[in-house]
């Protein structure tokens, strides 16, 4: 577990295209009277809001000094320039952005984002100073031919190409098989142990200095209250990724909890 290794668990909500400014408002605010002080220094708990939600959250926890930590849910591989719609890595730092996530399987899906751009991406958020979230995980297909080991590796590594040491350990990792993701379908304990545990052996195989055990790596995928705590015992499992159920504050506090 992560306080055993001492790594601090960290659970961060992935709102996705939900809540506007206001909603936003309300629910880290709810979130924040919802959590005491001691669980929110124990657990690091992040919100990732749609864009147009940043500034509002940035005025609330920064005017409250809330011990709620947040970023973003996509960045441009570019750092400016003519790209309409683009968010670049230095908006989102001047907002106070923390993380990013980076590879999302929505965004590969449906954007039509490949190893190279996530990369790209990665890189871009480092450069910044923010930390990526970044997204490896495999679809049923490939869970089903036993090949899902060899093929998330094989997403980090792309992911991770020419990233220097010192940067890597300023990452979360996060497994999220896509089979899992918003079906209700939760890969067991064991499941996610294997593969999050295969992370941090390629990991330990890539960097030196012990860079690997300071990583941080999460699990994401139909993540609730009710599931989460079996997943984050087993020993590589520092925290959770969290969809649908981190835009219910009360839902988002219980697994915050469930963190220690």
């Amino acid at each position: 577990m992560a306080e055993v290794t001492g790594r601090r668990p960290l659970m961060a909500g992935n709102w996705k295209m939900n809540l506007n400014h206001l909603e936003a408002i309300a629910l880290v605010q709810k979130l924040a009277f919802t959590l005491t002080e001691q669980q929110l220094n124990d657990v690091e708990a992040v919100v990732l809001p749609p864009f147009v939600d940043i500034r509002s959250v940035q005025t609330l926890i920064d005017g409250d000094k809330l011990l709620i930590g947040y970023g973003a849910q996509d960045i441009s591989a570019h750092t400016a320039g003519a790209y309409t719609g683009e968010i670049s890595g230095a908006m989102l730092a001047k907002l106070g952005c923390q993380y990013v996530v980076v590879g999302h399987s929505e965004r590969r899906q449906y954007h039509a984002e490949d190893d190279t751009l996530v990369n790209a991406k990665v890189k871009a958020a480092l450069a910044s100073g923010i930390a990526p979230i970044l997204c490896v995980g495999e679809g049923l297909e490939i869970r089903e031919s036993g090949e899902h080991v060899g093929y998330t590796l094989a997403q980090l590594d792309a992911a991770l190409e020419k990233v220097k040491t010192d940067e890597v350990e300023k990452i979360v990792v996060a497994y999220e098989p896509v089979w899992a993701i918003g079906t209700g379908k939760v890969a067991t304990p064991q499941d996610a142990q294997e593969v999050i545990g295969a992370i941090r052996t390629r990991l330990a195989e890539k960097y030196t200095g012990g860079t690997a055990d300071r990583v941080r790596i999460l699990y994401g995928g139909s993540v609730k209250h009710d599931n989460v705590a079996a997943i984050i015992e087993q020993p590589d499992i520092d925290g959770a990724l969290v969809g649908g159920a981190s835009i219910d504050a009360e839902g988002f506090a219980r697994i915050v909890r469930l963190g220690k």
